[in-house]
């Protein structure tokens, strides 16, 4: 094993982050929630236009029928029949009995449709809420299946359940809660990295 002269507990949480797929359902601590929310602010974004908001839900009953939704929204679709699959095959949740869904939408309102980079500006703020999550001793996983229940034949409703406005698209999706399994990190592939001198 190689080991590193800085290494340090950031990087520590980074290293043990991995991708949960299953919690207990207890609610996550206001506070621990609000950290999260803190991390994500803190987000770097292009020419700091912080294009994104954040919905939190913490709702159980709100999350569990847009899991039904979702579920719904795969079994309909033609194109999602694998997705569907291993989605029984978990147990026919689709959000993992996770107590907080963190919903990341973009900002498409006309003054910024010409920035491109708003898909990047989301994926550095979830990767800040996952690297905070995890540090407060949280599971989480960055869920893109969380856009399902809003493609669906309830979606206005449901957007409108959420506070979800015309001028929001949906970016990225965020679970956390506390897990109730745990497993190794994947492996790394230094194969990946190729240093130019």
């Amino acid at each position: 094993m190689c080991r590193f002269k800085y290494m340090n507990e950031v990087l520590k949480t980074i290293e043990n982050r991995y991708s949960c797929r299953g919690y207990t359902g207890a609610p996550v601590e206001e506070e621990k929630i609000k950290l999260i929310a803190k991390a994500a602010l803190h987000s770097p974004s292009a020419v700091n236009q912080q294009k994104w908001r954040l919905k939190i839900i913490t709702n159980k009953k709100l999350i569990d029928r847009l899991s039904d939704e979702a579920l719904e929204f795969l079994k309909n679709d033609p194109k999602s029949e694998g997705a569907y699959k291993r989605i029984l095959d978990r147990g026919g949740i689709c959000y993992y009995n996770a107590p907080c869904m963190i919903l990341v939408l973009k900002d498409v309102s006309e003054e910024v449709q010409k920035m491109n980079n708003l898909d990047i500006d989301c994926g550095i703020l979830v990767q800040n809420m996952a690297i905070a999550a995890t540090s407060l001793g949280l599971n989480n996983v960055i869920a893109a299946m969380t856009s399902l229940p809003f493609k669906g034949e309830n979606s206005q409703e449901l957007k409108k359940l959420v506070g979800w406005s015309e001028n929001l698209e949906f970016g990225i999706g965020f679970l956390v809660g506390y897990g109730n399994n745990s497993k190794e990190p994947h492996e790394i592939d230094w194969d990946k990295v190729e240093y130019i001198n």
